[in-house]
């Protein structure tokens, strides 16, 4: 941090937060709200005359409230920039007749009570999101006793105990007596891998943390009595399982299975219980001292920043990359890159890599001054537009900006556009062009498709990233399925306007399959949410006209998915045999009339 302080080239923004992005990749202005912190940075020396005459004693967050700070205070130690920090919700002196007797240490007159808030706008090309994670909180496991026993100790406050700069110099001593523990246990996976309480998903660092732990405990105090629980010991990195082993061999103990119940005894040990799954037996430890192996949970402000960025989220909570495999650290909206635990669990050493490649993938977007885009983009044709703003609404990526008031027509920002074709898709008045996959382009194909035979057809539209890519993979798996389908490729299933479907039933097409991403999973951030209520207004249309609405269907298939597409074309293939010419000419008379009377409207 010292060196990111004192480079010319980066500005460092501490107490800091981002309140508004706006704009595109290249020309992204970025609304930062700098805290006022009441200390002026530049002139403070950090001598701390202050602190010692502060009468404001409070939990030091940094050291997990195992020992105390001032209401003017360094938030840890080596922070930078080197200055101290007023917590002015704790301080008595915004009110100078109560007290100021900082004011009154301070030679440098580095303290200004009439400090406030700063609001600072940032144009900037790219932008890495590096939000952090957050520890699980205990408090809902209370058959851990976290909270109730003092003796029950979560990861970090472990580690601040055991630090050398900590609360206690380095010294392991239990927070009831200040006695030094000769037993300890560790619980894993507490907040991870559980549908009961937590989260499903592994936090991925716990075990090693744990073993790191131990290890330490053992090259302190050769004769600790160290046990550890847990669930599965996951040591998959380089040099890890050595680490597992050498723990071992030093005499710390792994039961595999989870403490059921804890009880505190009249001295301050913990009585546990716990199943040994590996034996099938219950036992009882008595033990000195808890340690619970915290998970990680998203930042706060996720959720926020990711309405902010437009960007999409897993079902953990983390933030959704572009592409597991070809675009591991880029978001799906152009110039937004991911860092460490945004992105997902991970330690120290996968943090510093995808840090590295999010700063490389940045480099190589701005380095040229210019940005390419691909021109499978849209355009506005500016008479047909009734500048609705239904375009700009359906927009993943913010690309549309309209006027509804003054009647001025959309503009596409085609740096910012992904080419999903969503906006094409919604718009009632043709004014939207799709490069490269326009209406008369999908409606020839259509047409085409079911030029002979038609009854005999499966008429399908699949996005190309998922459910075009599990066709394919189908394919080369060699996986039989019906071999009547007929396959339009469309960059998003967002892209296929109900024009289609009309347009497939009025040539005759027996069945329509609509295909795209799994929901949460989609290319385009949340562009098939809008396919899905596109399809339900279908089909209530369809219920309307005397259609059966099972005639048209709608299904989620991923790239990997090829049985799973195999398994929908045979059932659309069953459908299909249902309905009848009879049926089939009915339907191209009612959508012809239906189409009829919409045109005159």
């Amino acid at each position: 941090m010292t060196d990111v302080g004192r480079h010319p080239r980066i500005k460092l923004l501490t107490m800091s937060e981002v309140v508004d992005v706006k704009g595109y990749v290249g020309n992204f202005d970025v609304t930062i709200r700098k805290r006022a912190r009441y200390v002026d940075e530049k002139e403070c020396t950090a001598c701390g005359e202050c602190v010692k005459v502060c009468p404001v004693v409070r939990p030091d967050e940094f050291n997990m409230g195992l020992s105390s700070r001032r209401a003017i205070y360094s938030p840890f130690p080596q922070a930078v920039p080197s200055a101290y920090v007023i917590n002015v919700n704790e301080c008595l002196g915004h009110n100078p007749a109560v007290c100021a007797k900082c004011v009154e240490a301070c030679e440098k007159k580095c303290i200004n009570f009439h400090m406030s808030d700063e609001e600072i706008v940032e144009r900037v090309g790219s932008i890495i999101v590096a939000t952090g994670f957050d520890p699980y909180d205990p408090k809902e496991l209370d058959e851990y006793g976290y909270t109730r026993f003092q003796n029950v100790l979560t990861s970090l406050e472990f580690e601040r105990l055991v630090n050398a700069g900590g609360p206690t110099g380095g010294e392991l001593v239990r927070p009831l007596d200040r006695k030094r523990p000769a037993s300890i246990g560790f619980i894993q996976c507490v907040g991870s891998r559980s549908t009961r309480k937590g989260h499903e998903y592994c936090s991925n660092t716990c075990c090693m943390n744990t073993i790191k732990s131990t290890l330490v405990l053992k090259e302190h105090y050769p004769d600790i009595n160290i046990k550890v629980f847990y669930i599965d010991i996951r040591a998959f990195g380089k040099g890890f399982e050595d680490l597992y082993k050498r723990s071992r061999r030093l005499g710390v103990q792994y039961l595999r299975g989870l403490p059921g119940s804890i009880e505190e005894l009249p001295d301050g040990s913990l009585k546990i219980a716990v199943e040994d799954t590996s034996s099938g037996r219950l036992e009882f430890f008595s033990l000195d001292m808890l340690v619970l192996a915290l998970g990680m949970r998203p930042a706060k402000g996720t959720r926020k920043l990711q309405e902010m960025l437009g960007l999409q989220l897993t079902p953990d909570g983390f933030f959704l990359e572009a592409h597991p495999k070809l675009l591991p650290v880029d978001a799906a909206t152009r110039g937004i890159f991911f860092a460490g635990c945004a992105e997902s669990p991970k330690d120290i050493k996968e943090t510093v890599t995808q840090a590295s490649a999010a700063a490389a993938r940045a480099i190589r977007l701005m380095h040229s001054g210019q940005i390419t885009s691909e021109p499978i983009t849209s355009e506005v044709i500016a008479e047909h537009c009734n500048s609705c703003g239904r375009c700009a609404e359906v927009c993943p990526y913010n690309a549309i900006t309209v006027d509804v008031k003054k009647k001025t027509p959309a503009v596409v920002t085609t740096a910012a556009c992904a080419g999903c074709g969503t906006c094409a898709a919604e718009c009632r008045f043709g004014a939207i062009v799709m490069n490269h996959f326009t209406d008369e382009q999908i409606t020839e194909q259509i047409d085409v498709m079911l030029s002979e035979h038609a009854s005999e057809k499966i008429l399908t539209f699949a996005c190309n990233w998922c459910s075009y890519a599990g066709a394919d993979y189908a394919g080369v798996s060699r996986i039989q399925y019906p071999p009547n389908a007929r396959i339009i490729r469309t960059m998003c299933s967002g892209r296929v306007d109900e024009n289609f479907i009309w347009q497939g039933f009025m040539k005759g097409a027996p069945v329509i399959l609509v295909s795209g991403c799994h929901i949460g999973d989609c290319h385009y951030i949340n562009a098939n949410h809008w396919t899905e209520k596109r399809i339900e207004k279908v089909h209530k249309r369809m219920e309307k006209l005397g259609i059966r609405p099972e005639r048209l269907q709608l299904e989620w298939i991923s790239a990997a998915e090829g049985a799973r597409f195999a398994e929908v074309m045979s059932r659309m293939e069953k459908i299909r045999q249902s309905v009848s010419e009879i049926e089939t000419k009915e339907t191209i008379k009612t959508v012809k009339n239906y189409k009829k009377a919409d045109a005159e409207k």
